[in-house]
């Protein structure tokens, strides 16, 4: 019924009761898909008025796309960051010709942040803010979504602890440099290579760290 748009981003659904009638379904399997919905971030429950489709936005939809880099290990974790340097190469290439002056200037106060402490913690977090930003002046809400999901925090912090015990500091910084005088430039294509050469280093360090 959502699929087909007979019930549509922010109304109420029927009763349970009624629903599950008019499906030709048990109340209690109704109840399951109800949860399941909700888990998904399709269907929310507001207290004392009923069950609502939500906004369907692409980041309520995908919000549980983190779980699977929170728990990947080995393989996947390399799988899920070539998917990240694909999808990231692409979101900073098309940051570069959308950005705006403001949206630039948040990119330039979190590089300034990371570039201003030695706490990994501190580095992180603006790390992740940074590539965020970068993400949002794409205009591609799902992509950012995506992106999100791939550089959760729990995620990066593994691969981060361990990549920074090699020294990558120094390298790191220039990386986010390179990002950014691309973002500067307006190019695209200085954007997408830089980006891709970010996500690139520490994919291959993780593969070096997994063996053959």
């Amino acid at each position: 019924m959502i699929g087909e748009g007979r019930l549509e981003p922010g109304q109420r659904l029927p009763t349970e009761r009624d629903l599950a009638a008019q499906l030709g379904m048990s109340r209690s399997s109704m109840r399951e898909a109800i949860r399941a919905l909700t888990v998904l971030g399709v269907l929310e429950a507001r207290h004392g008025s009923g069950i609502y489709v939500t906004q369907l936005e692409a980041g309520d939809l995908l919000e549980t796309f983190g779980v699977v880099a929170d728990l990947s290990r080995g393989p996947r974790l390399v799988e899920l960051l070539e998917i990240r340097r694909i999808l990231e190469s692409t979101a900073t290439a098309l940051a570069a010709a959308r950005i705006t002056a403001d949206q630039l200037a948040e990119v330039e106060k979190h590089l300034a942040a990371m570039n201003a402490t030695d706490d990994p913690e501190e580095i992180l977090a603006h790390d992740l803010a940074f590539h965020r930003e970068i993400a949002l002046a794409a205009g591609n809400e799902t992509m950012a979504a995506i992106l999100e999901g791939l550089s959760s925090r729990t995620f990066r912090a593994r691969v981060w602890r361990g990549y920074q015990e090699e020294g990558a500091f120094a390298r790191t910084r220039r990386e986010h440099a390179a990002i950014h005088r691309a973002l500067a430039a307006h190019d695209p294509e200085a954007a997408r290579t830089a980006a891709a050469a970010h996500v690139g280093e520490v994919e291959e360090w993780l593969r070096a760290q997994l063996g053959p």
